[in-house]
């Protein structure tokens, strides 16, 4: 089970540079405006052969009035309370400060592991400015300079000696893991209260640590699957403030411990950046996907003009991934819920199709000699064979090819949409990768 690492510090410490230099992304995160790119903001982090989150705080801090006071000490909260380790950033240039040593004294209080990384130590003669943050009592401070890197591999090798250890989950690898997801108020709930609520007899809950996620098993009715759930079934109190962030923290732990997720959509307000935020949060975590559009009671038209309309307003905002199921349904009055439960264990079993070589290549080698990738530079791209690779997490396709860097991402996405109309891969994120012949 991943570990989540989340980062905290008032505004212009690094945050956005240390956490772009964990995670290796490609562009910083530079501004705190609202409307900022927000996918950026939740990353994976690799070293010594260990992989684990890391959530950025920064980038949910969008309220200008308070942003020194209410709104960041409640990201700091929340932070406290959904991760397994704290990276504190502070400023080596500004020294210490009165918001340093509020923030400490939530941390203080956190019953989980923190870090005081020491930024802005460009040399080593400025290694010595970083004593003064002893005074936040949370132990040694780290210095590094997150834009030149510098310290970070010390500070990652400290990292892993904090995380708690990966323990094994208790429950069956054989059985799919469904989790619901999306923003607050989507149903998610009322959907989860549907599936086990009035049959509780039929349920156990597998409970990890505090901040794990919560296996719940259901077996009746023709079904066996293990329902993730960080939201419905353990009720948090009511969160005043950046609710997006707040929703987001909880949907990384359901969504990493899923095969399947299923994300609720509310008809009543249509699509929103949060609902977006959230299936970005799948798509990088190569989840399979379920789209509910719930509350459906309350629309008046439900005519099929209607449907197509959210269906393709849907595809618009999520492409160019958009070989997904959506059902139309209420958890409230429990239309349609047998449905998703049918169409979230096809799309699990259409995550473990496999493809034989020979057939593959019967059917895909007609379709690329008939569409063949464009030469460039009067260089034809000969493409000789393909296959499935073993042993992936969703079904992974290599081609060979004699010049496979000249292979654009169009021609790769129209060998991807060749596979999903030959096969069923509804629902499910593949790969395709060129290769050297």
């Amino acid at each position: 089970m991943a570990n989540l690492v989340a980062i905290v510090g008032r505004p212009n410490v690094g945050k956005s540079t240390l956490f772009n230099r964990l995670t290796q992304s490609r562009h910083a995160i530079v501004s705190d405006i609202a409307g900022t790119t927000r996918d950026r903001q939740y990353g994976k982090c690799t070293w010594n052969s260990r992989e684990f989150s890391v959530v950025d705080t920064g980038g949910w801090v969008v309220k200008s009035d308070d942003i020194f006071e209410d709104a960041i000490r409640q990201q700091v909260k929340i932070a406290s309370e959904e991760a397994d380790l704290i990276l504190f950033v502070v400023d080596v240039e500004t020294g210490l400060t009165d918001w340093d040593q509020d923030v400490a004294q939530v941390l203080r209080h956190a019953k989980l592991p923190v870090i005081v990384v020491a930024n802005k130590v460009d040399n080593s003669g400025e290694a010595y400015m970083s004593a003064e943050f002893y005074k936040l009592g949370l132990g040694d401070p780290v210095s590094i300079s997150a834009a030149t890197g510098g310290g970070t591999g010390d500070l990652l090798d400290l990292v892993l000696t904090k995380l708690p250890s990966e323990n094994p989950e208790e429950i069956l690898e054989d059985i799919p893991r469904f989790a619901v997801v999306g923003r607050p108020n989507a149903g998610k709930s009322s959907l989860i209260n549907s599936f086990i609520g009035e049959e509780r007899n039929i349920v156990t809950e597998i409970a990890g640590t505090t901040r794990d996620s919560i296996y719940t098993r259901f077996n009746k009715f023709g079904f066996d699957f293990y329902l993730v759930d960080t939201a419905g079934i353990r009720r948090k109190n009511k969160v005043t403030e950046d609710l997006e962030f707040y929703s987001v923290m909880r949907s990384i732990r359901a969504i990493e411990n899923s095969d399947v997720c299923i994300l609720m959509l509310d008809a009543t307000r249509g699509i929103e950046s949060q609902d977006m935020n959230i299936f970005q949060l799948i798509q990088r975590n190569h989840k399979s996907l379920v789209v509910v559009v719930n509350k459906w009671d309350l629309v008046e038209d439900k005519d099929q003009k209607v449907i197509d309309t959210f269906q393709n307003a849907i595809h618009e905002r999520m492409a160019p991934f958009v070989d997904f199921p959506i059902i139309f349904g209420s958890a409230l009055t429990k239309q349609r819920i047998f449905k998703v439960l049918e169409t979230a264990k096809e799309v699990y079993q259409n995550r473990k199709l496999r493809i034989g070589t020979t057939k593959l290549n019967e059917v895909m080698l007609p379709i690329i000699e008939a569409t063949p990738p464009q030469s460039i530079k009067g260089k034809y791209i000969k493409i000789k064979y393909c296959s499935q690779l073993p042993n992936t997490q969703i079904p992974s396709f290599v081609f060979y090819a004699n010049l496979p860097q000249y292979v654009k991402e169009n021609y790769r996405r129209f060998l991807e949409n060749k596979i999903r109309e030959k096969w069923s891969m509804h629902g499910c994120p593949i790969n395709v990768f060129i290769r050297k012949k």
